[in-house]
């Protein structure tokens, strides 16, 4: 089945045309990602240099996806739009909310139980508004997209950080927050700041034990979780060509962790045969008519400084396997390096656990390469060390993983194969029926590695690379492990080296599945009704936020000063707070749960001024908000980097929170906090964090005269009577600034 192939087919019918106006205007040559942007560009705005990292724009995207855990407040949302049916495609899937435990069968059993109120809300709206619904066990929601809908030359927006994964098909594809969401479906226009571009060269091919997850691994540590920011990674040169479809929505799909966009590459055969074995032959054959819309210009390949705003440059074939962390994926280690860090820094040196999957690796091609090193083990008497779980991507991977005898393999020697489902990825993982806090070790294919991430514990030391890499690590139950160089003894004490991964791009056979588990919604189901219970625990109608009331903000308490990291798990953790995202009171208890107090080195313990003893970070917001009382939020560099949730943006609102004052924001979460109507300011003087005391009184003036590139400024009284003061920039535009006025986004569109 190709689904919405009218609408590919009047983007392309479009696309030539639509750049003959963009060369015509800007007189140079174009790199693909402006002509995806150019070509996407709202009725409303016309053809100019845009300024990179400046100038907002109005987009059209093409469509929209949505997993179950964003879906619920993106979809209570759209109910209070006034639509009654979304103006582009859009699907929702259920793929966060599958706890993985004893194996797939059992755990999505009692998934469809315990979340069968949330199952039934996400699939009667879809219904209702014409929204199409992939059921629990159809798969990750990237992986789908990227069999299913993913197109070279087009845009969607996804409420996950990591929609990036469609750029693999040479799609421009950006992870939001629900909000933005609502606006694509609604038939609004929707705003980005205009992207820089930073092009990666691809030279060589990769070989041996090198993956399409090394070539991001390695990019990371170069970029940093930060590097990427209002940027959208551009891979061009010939060793494009010779990486899977897959493999490259790997690499787009944790661009997300350096903070990028989005990530995409451009179309090739490679791309074609993909959509091809995904039942998408029609798509190919009209792809290939354009093939040079769907390139960067052969100028900017030659000469890529005068076009990039920054070139990296990747030599696939000396390229090394790479493993990042602990703790965040900027932290890039060679594999000839690893053994060394290991010791160096004591990191538990035992390997528990070895995690394949997640959104990022869960391709047929990935499974196939990894099963052939543990078939080798089991062919060697070599024993496997540790514990291996598997989440393959889709039920179509898992389908055909199935029937080509992959599983079987797996599970030969011990293998446990979980849901097609994020899983331990997103902190769905009930690990042990112990509680601890041990230090420990795991080793995944995923993309994330924040502590508590994947399974509570702020010791488990979470570190990333490929499949390949964590099969042979799992095997051999430590991390100084090197397979490129060291052997391992078998069971009658050989010694045996572990021979290269081998495996397949697509199955030789062909993809099949007999249900992959799609719900198209009904025609003509307007009328539908919708029942939220109002003693639900895990859904709640939402109410407008209240408009700003004019004046400036005074004397607000200080909520909590943040030290370090503080990404969107540690403003809204996931994990069992997962099963809250539809209710928005119940889910605001975690808000901010997981940050540092700067002042005690603690979480969730911070100074009620009042009495003069240590509160939870809700308690307090709670209690201010009850008194009447607004409050404010100071943080460091990045802040909000990680998911798209916007939950992190929502519950700080719903507590009265007016103000998030930082050094740096990360992209997504600095729009969701703008689209909640939410104040999100930074130091214009990075030092200035320092002068924030505990018990503080701060002020925001100037905002009655909130406009377009005018700073603010900080007041600060402190408890001795001293002052300080000092300025706080923003980057509202005008749009923006209404958003805040009005209370939120969604309020000026009632």
């Amino acid at each position: 089945m190709v689904f919405d192939l009218e609408m590919i087919q009047k983007v392309y019918s479009d696309f030539s045309n639509k750049l003959d106006v963009v060369r015509d205007t800007l007189k140079r040559p174009l790199t693909l990602t402006e002509k995806i942007l150019f070509s996407h560009l709202s009725n409303k705005e016309g053809v100019k240099d845009y300024k990179r990292a400046t100038d907002y724009v109005d987009f059209a995207p093409d469509r929209v996806a949505m997993q179950d855990a964003t879906a619920q407040m993106a979809l209570l949302q759209l109910m209070n739009s006034g639509r009654s049916r979304v103006a582009v495609p859009s699907t929702v899937h259920c793929d966060h909310l599958i706890q993985a435990y004893k194996n797939a069968e059992t755990d999505l059993d009692t998934a469809r139980v315990t979340n069968q109120e949330v199952y039934d809300f996400l699939k009667s709206v879809s219904n209702k508004y014409g929204i199409g619904f992939w059921k629990p066990g159809a798969g990750i929601i990237h992986q789908v997209v990227l069999e299913n809908y993913a197109f070279p030359g087009g845009m969607m927006i996804g409420t996950d950080s990591h929609t990036p994964n469609a750029g693999g098909l040479g799609m421009i594809a950006i992870g939001v927050g629900g909000a933005d969401a609502v606006d694509v479906m609604a038939g609004l226009p929707w705003e980005l700041k205009m992207p820089k571009i930073i092009g990666v060269k691809l030279t060589g091919k990769l070989s041996g034990w090198t993956a399409p997850k090394d070539v991001i691994l390695k990019l990371a540590g170069i970029l940093t979780v930060k590097g990427g920011t209002n940027a959208i990674i551009e891979y061009f040169g010939e060793g494009t060509e010779t990486l899977s479809a897959t493999g490259k929505g790997t690499i787009c799909n944790m661009g997300a962790e350096v903070g990028a966009t989005t990530s995409i590459f451009p179309f090739d055969e490679k791309s074609a045969e993909y959509l091809e074995a995904t039942g998408r032959k029609e798509v190919a054959q009209e792809a290939r008519k354009i093939v040079n819309c769907l390139t960067p210009d052969v100028e900017v390949v030659k000469n890529p400084e005068k076009y990039y705003d920054r070139v990296i440059e990747i030599n696939l074939s000396e390229l090394e396997p790479y493993i990042n962390g602990p703790f965040t994926p900027d932290a890039a280690y060679p594999i000839s390096e690893f053994a060394d860090a290991v010791r160096k820094n004591s990191y538990p040196e035992e390997m528990e656990v070895g995690l394949i999957g997640s959104c990022t690796n869960s391709s047929y091609e990935d499974l196939t390469r990894s099963v052939s090193i543990v078939e080798q083990a089991k062919r060697d008497n070599l024993k496997i060390k540790s514990q291996l779980i598997i989440n393959p991507g889709s039920e179509q991977v898992r389908y055909t993983a199935e029937r080509d005898g992959v599983l079987s393999a797996f599970e030969e020697v011990g293998a446990v194969i979980m849901a097609n489902a994020c899983g331990p990825c997103i902190g769905q993982w009930r690990r042990t029926e112990e509680k601890s806090e041990r230090d420990n070790s795991i080793v995944t294919s995923f993309n994330r590695n924040f502590a508590k991430r994947n399974d509570g514990n702020p010791n488990t030391h979470a570190f990333v690379a490929s499949p390949e890499l964590v099969s042979a690590l799992t095997i051999a139950g430590s991390l100084t492990f090197n397979p490129l160089t060291d052997t391992l003894i078998t069971e009658d004490g050989k010694k045996i080296k572990l021979e290269e991964p081998t495996g397949y791009e697509m199955p030789p056979k062909g993809y099949d599945v007999k249900d992959a588990g799609y719900q198209a919604p009904a025609e003509n189901s307007e009328n539908a009704p919708i029942t939220v219970s109002p003693t639900s625990k895990r859904l709640q109608l939402l109410k407008p936020f209240d408009a700003w009331d004019g004046k400036d903000y005074q004397d607000l308490p200080l909520l909590i000063k943040v030290e370090g990291k503080c990404t969107t798990d540690h403003i809204s953790m996931a994990g069992p707070w997962l099963r809250f995202r539809g209710h928005l009171d119940y889910i605001s208890d975690n808000m901010l749960i997981g940050a540092v107090n700067t002042f005690n080195k603690e979480t969730n313990k911070v100074l009620d001024p009042e009495t003069k003893s240590y509160s939870t970070v809700p308690a307090l917001a709670r209690k201010y908000k009850a008194q009447g009382l607004g409050s404010i939020v100071v943080a460091e560099e990045n802040y909000g980097e990680g998911s798209s949730r916007e939950h992190a943006a929502m519950e700080p609102r719903h507590l009265n929170v007016k103000v998030i004052l930082v050094k740096s924001f990360a992209r997504i979460h600095e729009t969701n906090l703008k689209k909640q109507g939410m104040l999100a300011l930074t130091f214009v003087d990075k030092n200035d964090y320092d002068k924030v005391r505990e018990d503080d009184k701060i002020s925001v003036l100037g905002l009655t005269e909130f406009t377009v590139g005018k700073n603010f400024t900080v007041v600060l009284k402190h408890k001795d009577g001293t002052t300080d003061s000092f300025e706080v920039a923003h980057t509202y535009n005008e749009q923006q600034i209404d958003w805040f006025k009005a209370g939120s986004a969604l309020n000026t569109m009632r």
